[in-house]
């Protein structure tokens, strides 16, 4: 009989979901174990990592869900990280997805792989973890997708006071069209991060 490790499959589930989370119920039913075996499983694991100082991750309980989160002392390396100048390009799919974003906002992820006609989680996370984008609010349709808007960062890296000032889009924009003003628009982005 197989001996299952409760505590590497809830490490790697709450990997796999990221910002997301899971809820305890999620949890539990993914184990297939009860709820309340499931929180001493999510307790157990949750002490050893914040006791081992060999570890640089934590679970944390943010509005009903648990998630992985880093150390707050290792910080300081997090945020060398996210301001070392290699690190500051952004991919054709988070330039796309930025584009987007900018002149459509508020915009749901759904919207937005709509309009890309490919999935958009990696692009938004990538441009969340660059604070270009952010959480805005929530749609009020069925299940309450999460609204995505640009940042004062944003502005700041276009020179921009106000989200008005953006470049105006032709009334009947063609898709080949829309492609090259989002890669015009977006150029000079890239070369400011080089």
């Amino acid at each position: 009989m197989e001996i299952i490790n409760w505590k590497s499959i809830l490490e790697s589930l709450l990997f796999a979901a990221g910002d997301e989370g899971l809820s305890l119920k999620q949890i539990a039913e993914v184990l297939e174990i009860e709820s309340e075996t499931a929180r001493d499983i999510i307790e157990d694991v949750k002490t050893e990592l914040e006791q081992n100082k060999d570890r640089g991750i934590i679970i944390v309980q943010l509005a009903g869900v648990f998630q992985l989160a880093t150390k707050k002392e290792n910080a300081p390396y997090l945020k060398k990280l996210v301001d070392s100048p290699g690190n500051h390009t952004l991919s054709q799919a988070a330039l796309e997805t930025l584009a987007i974003i900018a002149y459509r906002q508020p915009i749901t992820r759904v919207e937005i792989e709509e309009i890309r006609g490919v999935k958009t989680e990696r692009p938004i996370q990538t441009l969340m973890a660059k604070a270009l984008i952010k959480e805005v609010g929530r749609n009020e349709g069925t299940g309450r997708a999460y609204l995505y808007g640009t940042t004062k960062e944003f502005l700041d890296y276009f020179g921009l006071k106000n989200i008005d000032e953006l470049p105006p889009l032709p009334d009947r924009v063609e898709e080949e069209f829309e492609q090259e003003e989002a890669d015009l628009f977006f150029e000079k982005f890239q070369e400011t991060m080089k």
